[in-house]
């Protein structure tokens, strides 16, 4: 399979790397079709946008015809033969800031049902972060819509494909309420493909070893680090603004942030308050509800069944380790 390249950061691109199990995934869904809609989930920059750019080239090289977008970046794929999909996707996209990601969302649904129209037999979709474009409260309507792709379509086909990924943890517990998708999580990229990743980081850089300590195997920080000129405060400075951990959240919460630093499972505790739990998913600080570390259940590798250096445990994990340090520096500030 062809190996794409991804940009890293201003003037470098590096290959995708890993991610053998969750592309053999795609191969499996590409086998039987995907019913009902397959929806990824998995901290933010943990690689979902590479996975989703690869599986693209992938189907093609199975004989898919395939769409991919990404709304918020304004940015979208198409390996088919008909024009008229490449030249609307083109249209959207152009669109001013605002519109070109809400048009990218929504004309995919369109034209997955145009190519199906034109008796295309295999089509695989594949969407992006389209729940940020479109609003959260949109999310279940959209993967409804998705569905009815696969369940009513206007023209028989052989296979179909459809795929979204999301890093939005209310999301999933909105979509997961209905029985239009099933969820699958992804995690970091485990240490021998995070390893492949940082050895095309060209110049003087870390140990590895302490890399992975404070990234946990995220991609896109391993990005901000080498970025940052490898000044873990910076970035956990960076992630504390983001994530508004202002004084006044960190002082309401400060006796459960300070036992969810040490064990993030004290969230899982029955007296955990569910305020600061949704909270916290809602900025994309922790993933809830870790799933068993059954591969069956998961888009790739799984992490460790509990592993307190990287934030994980076994029913709630930081995002990242570098997302646990900058709610400790927050403490620490306050």
């Amino acid at each position: 399979m062809e190996r794409i390249k991804l940009p890293f950061a201003s003037g470098l691109e590096v290959e995708f790397v890993d991610r053998q199990l969750a592309l053999k995934k795609v191969e499996e869904w590409a086998e039987r079709s995907t019913y009902p809609v397959q929806v990824v989930f998995g901290p933010e920059g943990c690689g979902k946008t590479a996975w989703l750019r690869q599986s693209a080239v992938l189907l093609r090289e199975l004989g898919f015809h395939v769409i991919y977008v990404d709304p918020l970046r304004k940015y979208f794929e198409a390996y088919t033969d008909v024009k008229e999909v490449v030249r609307r996707l083109a249209d959207a996209a152009a669109e001013v800031l605002g519109v070109a990601e809400v048009k990218l969302a929504s004309l995919v649904i369109d034209l997955a049902d145009e190519l199906i129209r034109r008796r295309k037999r295999k089509i695989a979709i594949l969407a992006d972060d389209v729940f940020q474009a479109i609003g959260l409260g949109e999310a279940a309507k959209y993967v409804k819509a998705l569905l009815g792709l696969i369940e009513y379509p206007p023209a028989s086909y052989e296979k179909i494909v459809v795929v979204v990924a999301t890093s939005e943890g209310v999301t999933r517990r909105e979509i997961g309420r209905h029985r239009w998708a099933d969820l699958s999580p992804m995690w970091n990229l485990p240490k021998e493909g995070f390893k492949q990743l940082y050895d095309q980081i060209p110049g003087e850089k870390p140990p590895l070893d302490d890399v992975w300590r404070v990234t946990g195997g995220n991609p896109n920080l391993l990005a901000e680090l080498y970025k940052a000129k490898w000044n873990v405060g910076n970035v956990a400075d960076r992630i504390m603004e983001r994530k508004r951990l202002a004084p006044g959240f960190v002082a309401r919460w400060r006796p459960w942030l300070e036992k969810a630093v040490e064990d993030p499972d004290a969230l899982w505790s029955p007296d955990a308050p569910e305020e600061l739990i949704n909270e916290l998913e809602a900025r994309n600080l922790i993933v809830y509800h870790l799933s068993e570390r059954d591969l069956r259940l998961w888009a790739g590798e799984p992490p460790p069944e509990k592993d307190l250096e990287l934030g994980i445990g076994r029913r709630v994990a930081w995002q990242t380790p570098l997302h646990r340090e900058a709610v400790r520096k927050a403490l620490e500030g306050a």
